[in-house]
């Protein structure tokens, strides 16, 4: 008898467990949000049935369905449990890791969004909305202008918290929260300005150490120093464990002409930085206790042109396993460890753009994946006559020689962007999970993914580059979209226009 209920109640389990596979999880109480999920696979239509878990099944009958499940694998017993944990890490299981299933999710509410919102100030001083930026909980929305004026929203009720009315002397061009309460701003009056949202009156401090227009501002919070760059080719560490009201130490980290932006991985391993003349800088092995001694960026190039036989041409793309580096590297002697590569050791890149291989280009936006995965970029032709948004994978693999990064770039994934709005720099952006990306596109944002089911990109690498798939174009503003970015915590997102007009997207449900 109990012979029959042990075979009773296997059945049980894997009736159930084979249930979720089109869409839900076993006795999840979220599956219709799993069965929503699959209408963004194509073929798939509302009328087809699909089979549903029965809720409040038994754990343990689930586990002895698993068990057996992984029997019918032909391994042997103990590589059983090792082969299905690591199937359900890879999201590939019977049952899948639950924080990859929230991105399924996520990636629902995103494809049915929709404008909720637009803050829009009465007094149209603020000018143009040049960048824009959410505090690391989202409670706040950050919003560089043109005319001196940072703005301060609550992004959930839209509520206009302040306005920063002179919070420099000249346009804001980007914006960087250090966590939830202190954030700083740089400017095209060749400073930066620390702020603390508790005390809005004043700045805690202005930073000077640029000579021209600063651009970008990042934040190492690992060594809590502050990271600017700006169009005087200066890249610039601060010290913020030591700021005073008269500012905080710093130092020149590295100089190149050219200068666009500057990123750095969310790991803060490495540094990229985009250049006018279509190259890409990559800094590996990061340190930035320690000054990069290169002069200027007609040295690189020159050095670069001079490349020696074995180094691959940049120019060209990688196809199967090749992991050679895709261009010269360049390395400072003096940070060199013992038996390993040097710190802060250069490459120089040039990036494969899709259309006319024999016209310049150049990278006006730089983002990086939120994992660390790839390089999303931006570029426009020398005429201005081409937009192109391109995705690079990291390529990891060993050094061609001891002092050689470890690390090339890889066109996976490009599309043709509309060329609307000639001379405005357009930021794009990641989603928090890293499987959408948010474009300015016109008068209006376009949403793409890496293939039709929104997955993410180490699922879907493509043997050789392919066009993003567009998921979803939606135009909301009277002027050329400039800016565009994802809340970190909500499924919201911002984007900013010419004339001034901010606008909220949520999903419509």
């Amino acid at each position: 008898m109990s012979s029959d209920r042990r075979k009773e109640r296997k059945d049980d389990a894997e009736s159930q467990l084979d249930g979720p596979r089109d869409g839900g999880s076993a006795g999840d109480p979220d599956g219709d949000l799993y069965q929503a999920e699959g209408s963004l696979s194509p073929g798939t239509t509302s009328d087809q049935p699909q089979q549903r878990p029965t809720r409040g099944s038994d754990e343990s009958s689930i586990a002895t369905g698993l068990i057996n499940s992984t029997a019918k694998q032909p391994l042997s017993s103990g590589n059983n449990v090792f082969w299905w944990l690591r199937e359900r890490c890879l999201g590939r299981g019977v049952v899948v890791d639950p924080f990859r299933e929230n991105f399924r999710i996520m990636t629902s509410l995103y494809s049915s969004m929709n404008p909720a919102d637009s803050v829009n100030l009465s007094t149209r001083t603020h000018g143009a909305v040049f960048n824009l930026e959410y505090s690391p909980d989202g409670s706040v929305l950050a919003v560089a202008c043109e005319q001196t004026e940072v703005l301060l929203f609550d992004p959930i009720s839209s509520r206009h918290i302040k306005t920063l009315v002179e919070a420099h002397e000249d346009c804001v061009n980007n914006i960087r929260f250090l966590d939830n309460r202190l954030f700083a701003t740089c400017s095209d009056d060749t400073t930066i300005a620390l702020w603390d949202l508790r005390k809005l009156n004043s700045k805690v401090c202005t930073l000077h150490g640029h000579t021209s227009w600063v651009k970008n501002i990042e934040y190492d919070t690992n060594t809590r120093l502050l990271v600017t760059s700006g169009f005087d080719g200066n890249v610039i560490t601060w010290d913020t464990n030591r700021f005073t009201e008269d500012g905080c130490p710093h130092k020149k980290f590295f100089h190149t002409r050219y200068l666009m932006r500057m990123r750095l991985t969310p790991d803060c391993s490495k540094m990229l930085i985009s250049t006018s003349s279509g190259y890409l800088l990559i800094l590996h092995d990061l340190d930035l206790t320690q000054s990069l001694e290169v002069g200027s960026y007609r040295i690189l190039r020159a050095r670069r042109t001079t490349a020696s036989p074995d180094s691959a041409t940049s120019g060209s793309p990688r196809r199967g396993n090749d992991s050679r580096p895709a261009s010269n590297k360049l390395f400072s002697p003096a940070s060199q460890r013992e038996g390993g590569s040097p710190r802060n050791s250069l490459e120089v890149v040039t990036p494969e753009i899709p259309g006319e291989r024999d016209r310049g280009n150049c990278i006006t936006s730089l983002q990086l994946h939120p994992k660390g995965l790839a390089t999303l970029i931006r570029c426009s032709s020398n005429t201005d006559d081409q937009e192109w948004t391109c995705v690079y994978e990291f390529q990891e693999g060993a050094p061609v020689r001891a002092v050689s990064p470890r690390c090339s770039l890889k066109l996976t994934h490009y599309i043709e962007e509309a060329n609307v709005g000639r001379g405005y720099i357009k930021e794009l952006c990641f989603s928090p999970d890293g499987r959408l990306i948010c474009s300015p596109y016109g008068y209006g944002i376009r949403l793409m993914a890496f293939d039709d089911q929104c997955s993410e990109l180490v699922d879907c690498l493509p043997k050789e580059s392919s066009c993003l798939k567009e998921i979803r174009s939606i135009y909301s503003h009277s002027d050329v979209v400039l800016t565009t970015k994802f809340s970190p915590t909500h499924c919201q997102l911002a984007s900013g226009c010419l004339s001034g007009r901010v606008s909220l997207y949520q999903p419509k449900f």
